[in-house]
């Protein structure tokens, strides 16, 4: 585990930060070269990956904070200030589907504002968003966050004390849930760019990224720690927008494949 690269002065520069800034990179070219196999004007779609990143950022954090206020009552200036009060700077604590809801949200507006294609817009997205997820849980496991439940399969990992599994778990081996997210997502990344090279409605990329990740990400949060605030009822919070991330999946298919009469 190696959580921080090196240090300057009281900027920590982390494996984590290194991992999303290089999925950005990789994103943007991904991104450019399927919107330009359908046509769409490529300053448009780098100003559509800046809005996107921004209001993930927002979105991820936003979702942390409902889910911890007591973690923040009393100090909401943490909220967004990367200052932290050990003097480090950066910001810990980010969930996922958070950032997903207020990207989508942003980028629905910034496509209808300038007048882009909908659905050949979020299928060039789309890859580029599963790559994402395949370098930042690795960046996840080096940091040791996201982790898993207690394992006792050969492949459990024991993560120092010092990490914020082992500040919690204690020295038990754990599901390594970052790497199971990152080769399912790497494996939806794959099969986006296969589906990509074939003939297929609009939104065909869109709709089997919604379907393959909430399918994925709704089995695996079964092994990974949460806390009690992130449960409700059997579920925990990101499995329910899982559901919902599947089934909106589905009706877009079916919506698309009908409207065009494409086979399945």
């Amino acid at each position: 585990m190696y959580p921080e690269l090196f240090r300057i002065g009281p900027i920590a520069i982390s494996s984590y930060g290194v991992m999303l800034a290089a999925a950005f990179i990789i994103g943007i070219m991904i991104t450019t070269r399927l919107a330009r196999q359908r046509g769409i004007d490529e300053d448009a779609i780098i100003n559509l990956t800046f809005l996107v990143m921004i209001s993930a950022i927002i979105g991820s954090r936003l979702l942390y904070v409902l889910m911890h206020l007591q973690e923040f009552r009393g100090r909401w200036i943490y909220t967004f200030l990367p200052l932290q009060p050990d003097g480090t700077i950066g910001l810990s604590g980010l969930i996922f589907l958070g950032g997903l809801i207020a990207a989508v949200i942003t980028g629905v507006w910034y496509v209808r504002r300038k007048k882009l294609p909908l659905w050949k817009t979020a299928d060039s997205l789309a890859p580029s968003v599963a790559f994402g997820l395949f370098l930042g849980r690795i960046g996840c496991f080096l940091n040791g966050c996201c982790f898993g439940k207690a394992c006792a399969l050969p492949w459990g990992v024991k993560f120092p004390g010092q990490s914020p599994a082992g500040a919690i778990m204690g020295d038990v081996h754990l599901h390594p849930t970052q790497l199971y997210s990152s080769s399912y997502a790497l494996l939806i990344f794959a099969l986006l760019m296969w589906l990509n090279g074939r003939k297929s409605f609009d939104g065909a990329l869109t709709a089997a990224f919604l379907i393959l990740y909430g399918i994925s990400r709704f089995t695996v949060d079964f092994f990974r720690f949460y806390e009690s605030q992130m449960q409700i009822g059997f579920l925990d919070l990101n499995q329910i927008i899982s559901l919902l991330m599947i089934a909106g999946g589905v009706f877009i298919f079916f919506k698309h494949k009908q409207a065009q009469k494409l086979p399945v």
